[in-house]
């Protein structure tokens, strides 16, 4: 078991495999590095150096009861990233990891970065307002921390029906699948996973995305009932400077695992190019 302690004396869990450039993974909520697998072993056979680490509260990384803010946690990843001594990095980040990213390159700069891939990512903002009408309602926000909150197990493994999109025509429940996004879920700490709804829902992360100046591949699924395409990927798209937006058809917020292959070389592909 690999940690790194934080300079407020938070253990991370992280697995830093293989050799070459390296690939650092940020998960999504209430996941950890583990949902990460088929890329870390994908990409370390490709003769990647491959990172994932849990973000705090996350996983099997310290359960805090304060710090559970984004800007804890882009200041956590470059904690990281300088301890590692990271260079040349393509960061990739899924869901509110790919606000971690944003976040971290808003607040860190990207001198240590080469590429960014964001997928099913969460920026600019989530959240229906006046001036983002296309958001997702408040109140379905809500729904998610009573949820965490008062029934977090059974939340958690039906979150997994839209998450996967099995609730689709033609699309066949993965039970194995959904017990791992549940035993991953429990895991971490409810009161850190209950605080993140906040920043993956309300932060507005247009003005780190506006600070992302490395090549960067956005990759959305066109039905993704989690993170909505029309407020995200294709907003982030317009902001992002030379962005390259690829959309996979009918694509759930869960495509990185549902359809690994296609995705795998697609960001193979991207790296490489």
């Amino acid at each position: 078991m690999t940690y790194f302690t934080t300079t407020d004396g938070t253990r991370l869990f992280y697995k830093d495999w293989g050799t070459g450039q390296p690939i650092l993974f940020a998960h999504g909520w209430p996941l950890s590095s583990d949902a990460w697998d088929q890329q870390m072993l994908f990409f370390g056979q490709q003769g990647f150096r491959v990172i994932a680490h849990d973000r705090r509260s996350n996983g099997r990384s310290d359960q805090t009861w304060d710090g559970n803010n984004m800007d804890s946690y882009a200041d956590d990843l470059a904690e990281l990233i300088e301890a590692l001594d990271l260079r040349d990095l393509v960061l990739v980040g899924h869901s509110t990891g790919g606000g971690e990213v944003s976040h971290y390159i808003g607040r860190h700069g990207t001198d240590r970065v080469a590429k960014v891939v964001l997928v099913g990512a969460v920026p600019p903002l989530m959240v229906q307002t006046d001036d983002n009408p296309d958001g997702t309602p408040l109140a379905a926000f809500d729904g998610i921390r009573e949820g965490t909150a008062k029934n977090r197990s059974q939340f958690y493994y039906d979150l997994t029906i839209p998450f996967y999109g099995f609730n689709r025509e033609g699309v066949s429940p993965n039970e194995g699948l959904r017990e791992n996004f549940r035993r991953i879920g429990l895991q971490g700490g409810i009161k850190g996973q209950y605080d993140t709804i906040h920043e993956f829902s309300e932060v507005d992360y247009t003005a780190d995305l506006q600070k992302i100046d490395r090549p960067t591949l956005i990759i959305h699924g066109d039905d993704d009932q989690i993170v909505p395409i029309k407020a995200s990927a294709h907003k982030a798209a317009e902001i992002v400077p030379n962005a390259t937006l690829k959309i996979y058809q009918g694509g759930s917020h869960g495509l990185a695992e549902i359809d690994a292959d296609r995705f795998n070389a697609d960001v193979l592909e991207f790296i490489r190019s």
